[in-house]
């Protein structure tokens, strides 16, 4: 098989322009220096004054010894919309928790008072209270069990994770729009490096 498209240029003598320069734009003929971020400064005194003195100055050396402040990056972002569907999870699983933690919280301190005694010092009192001749009054220790007080709790707890979910969803709905509105709320974040 043989190439018949010719002779392939040579790319090592190449001088033409380079993809993305101008044809017209001649290239000075020496090395190529990148820009400086800091210009070059003048010569110490007593140092020399010719081109070897201002490159000196100009070459940026490393301080020694020198501890360096850690930089800190900072955005500031802008909370435009809040999506409903997150917000309904987040908020059921953590009305979830905060159920779970009001039966536990009933349940430690019924405990806590009838070991205390408390329950049976105010039944007295109460039942004497209200109690006459012929009945013995309301007795609160079987009205304050156990198995009532956390049944109430956990029908308690049922209605906050309802509530709670359907409001902060009400709210996700609320904040998109008043933020459609004012733009959101502005957060500032920092990074530390």
């Amino acid at each position: 098989m043989t190439d018949s498209r010719g002779a392939k240029p040579s790319y090592d003598t190449y001088n033409g322009p380079l993809p993305g320069e101008r044809a017209g734009a001649q290239q000075p003929g020496g090395p190529y220096h990148p820009p400086q971020a800091y210009g070059a400064q003048a010569p110490a005194a007593g140092g020399t004054g010719g081109a070897d003195g201002q490159n000196a100055a100009a070459v940026r050396r490393p301080r020694t010894g020198a501890r360096t402040t850690p930089r800190t990056r900072k955005a500031r972002l802008r909370v435009a919309k809040a999506d409903p569907w997150s917000v309904m999870k987040v908020s059921f699983l953590l009305s979830i928790a905060l159920g779970i933690c009001t039966v536990v919280a009933a349940a430690v301190l019924w405990m806590v008072m009838d070991a205390m005694g408390v329950f049976s010092t105010v039944g007295g009192t109460i039942s004497e209270a209200t109690g006459s001749n012929e009945s013995n009054g309301f007795d609160l220790q079987s009205f304050l069990s156990l198995p009532r007080v956390l049944t109430f709790t956990s029908v308690i707890a049922v209605i906050d994770v309802v509530l709670m979910t359907a409001l902060a969803t009400l709210g996700a709905f609320i904040y998109n729009l008043s933020a459609g509105f004012v733009g959101g709320v502005e957060l500032t974040l920092a990074e530390d490096e």
